[in-house]
């Protein structure tokens, strides 16, 4: 008996290992990989439903953008919409010596920066060149392609800046800007393609 748990012990922390091995970040030489900034043409807006949502298009979204970080969600009517957010950045966060010397971390909804003093880059252009993104995946297949994203993926993300709705009253609102920070600063993007370079 004593055997059979070792070897389901073992076989348990490989199938772990070699799942998380892929999970692990990417890391490159230093220098800007993302030069370019997210592209946003706004848009009158337009529902759709989507399940028991009423999504309203405010902006045709695309971006290319260095994966900072990702967290799933479980819980609360957003993870219903959006299960996976993604910390992305562009220009000096896309640069690794820049972001060697920054803690990035998500919780919450919200994605953090800590950091030594001086900053690593001026802290306006730090928030002005990454976000947090709420994911609405527009299928099953690109949902699962938003779990297998790991940090320092590099993607190219199209979609629209969404608005969502319930009947029971419950709302949740886009960001239309990448220069905001705080409450409602998140972009919530509704995704109809992805690729990983």
């Amino acid at each position: 008996m004593a055997g059979r748990i070792f070897i389901l012990s073992v076989v348990a922390i490989c199938v772990l290992f070699f799942m998380d091995r892929d999970k692990k970040p990417l890391t490159y030489p230093p220098g800007i990989l993302v030069a370019g900034k997210p592209a946003q043409v706004d848009l009158q807006p337009s529902a759709f439903s989507l399940d028991d949502y009423r999504l309203t298009r405010r902006a045709r979204f695309e971006i290319r953008a260095r994966v900072l970080s990702t967290e799933r969600y479980y819980l609360k009517r957003e993870s219903d919409l959006s299960p996976l957010d993604l910390a992305l950045g562009w220009g000096v966060m896309s640069d690794q010596a820049v972001l060697d010397q920054i803690d990035i971390s998500q919780s919450g909804r919200w994605y953090r920066t800590r950091y030594q003093l001086p900053p690593p880059a001026p802290e306006q252009l730090i928030s002005a060149s990454s976000s947090n993104m709420h994911m609405i995946p527009a299928t099953k297949s690109i949902g699962r392609e938003l779990k297998r994203l790991r940090s320092g993926d590099i993607i190219n993300l199209r979609g629209f800046l969404v608005d969502a709705d319930h009947e029971s009253g419950w709302y949740w609102r886009t960001s239309m800007s990448r220069a905001d920070t705080g409450a409602g600063a998140c972009e919530i993007v509704y995704v109809e393609s992805l690729s990983v370079e």
